[in-house]
């Protein structure tokens, strides 16, 4: 992979050579990125609970964030960029690997507590700090780091030996969606580093490519035909008009954040955002950990907070 980076347009240069000014926007997209990830876990475990069909849940999200984009850019409240093919070839498989880790996040929650889902999530950065180093020319992280990526690791671990709640399809989920994860994590950060778009640009693009791909992922699953015998009831509705305006949030956060900070931070923040999912999980469900699993829960989650980014390699210079 080429790390060339492009000029980012939703920066501007005046931020990017700004220090203060850049680390204010970094704080504000974390912000913004933790409120609408603490949430969209529990609206997606609401949205599946009464409908359980992700790629029907999935479709209405993904088309409902093309749609709102669409509208809001004609009406000249927002500036997203126009389909080219330019644009459509890198961002065809964005979609297929955001696509990807969102069904098999989906598809966990519908089989598995949210505690497990955040544990193995919890797991994810020491492989994405080493691929951010062999494909987006970061540094090796920190010793600092280092023990606290190892220290999330083994909270993750010391929650699934006490987690009483063990199923082996739903870890069999988990396990499909880390190895999808690390590569949604790499590659869209590589296209939002070398393809010049804004934000609401990626948004559009990365949801409507999707829309046709979880159509088919939908038929190929036969979730059609529960959703032909499904009851709509005023909670299924409320559930699923919410995660489609969520979707639109986090869509647009996750790309913002994307852009500005490395494949590791922005996996180690998604991590911290957990801390409030689990609260509101505690008093919605009864699928929990045990006191001892929710204590190395905490464990692995405290330790996030330690991590410090990796800064960019220096390019090599040779002497002829």
């Amino acid at each position: 992979m080429s790390t060339e980076k492009k000029e980012n347009p939703d920066a501007g240069g005046w931020i990017d050579s700004n220090p203060a000014i850049k680390q204010f926007a970094v704080v504000i997209a974390i912000a913004f990125y933790a409120s609408c990830s603490s949430t969209m876990l529990v609206i997606n475990k609401l949205a599946v609970h009464f409908l359980p069909a992700p790629a029907v849940v999935l479709f209405f999200q993904l088309a409902t964030s093309a749609g709102a984009v669409f509208l809001f850019d004609a009406a000249g409240w927002i500036k997203a960029d126009k389909l080219t093919w330019e644009k459509v070839k890198p961002y065809s498989a964005v979609s297929i690997a955001f696509l990807g880790a969102i069904f098999t996040n989906m598809k966990t929650l519908q089989y598995a507590n949210v505690e497990t889902f955040i544990v193995f999530r919890s797991s994810t950065p020491i492989l994405i700090a080493v691929l951010d180093y062999c494909f987006l020319g970061r540094e090796l992280p920190t010793v600092r780091s280092w023990l606290s990526l190892l220290a999330i690791l083994a909270g993750a671990i010391g929650y699934v030996i006490t987690d009483s709640d063990f199923t082996v399809r739903a870890y069999s989920w988990v396990c499909l969606w880390f190895v999808v994860f690390a590569f949604d994590q790499v590659y869209i950060k590589y296209v939002c580093d070398t393809v010049s778009m804004s934000s609401w640009g990626r948004v559009y693009y990365t949801n409507l490519l999707s829309v046709i791909p979880v159509t088919l992922l939908g038929l190929g699953f036969g979730e059609h035909r529960l959703l032909s015998d499904f009851t709509w009831t005023g909670p299924s509705l409320y559930a699923l008009v919410l995660s489609c305006a969520c979707g639109v949030g986090m869509s647009y956060s996750a790309f913002w954040l994307r852009s500005i900070v490395s494949a590791t931070s922005f996996t180690v923040v998604g991590i911290m955002c957990k801390i409030a999912t689990v609260v509101v999980n505690l008093l919605i469900w009864d699928k929990h950990a045990s006191p001892t699993g929710l204590l190395a829960l905490s464990v692995c989650l405290l330790a996030g907070s330690f991590y410090q980014q990796s800064p960019m390699r220096e390019p090599k210079h040779t002497t002829s």
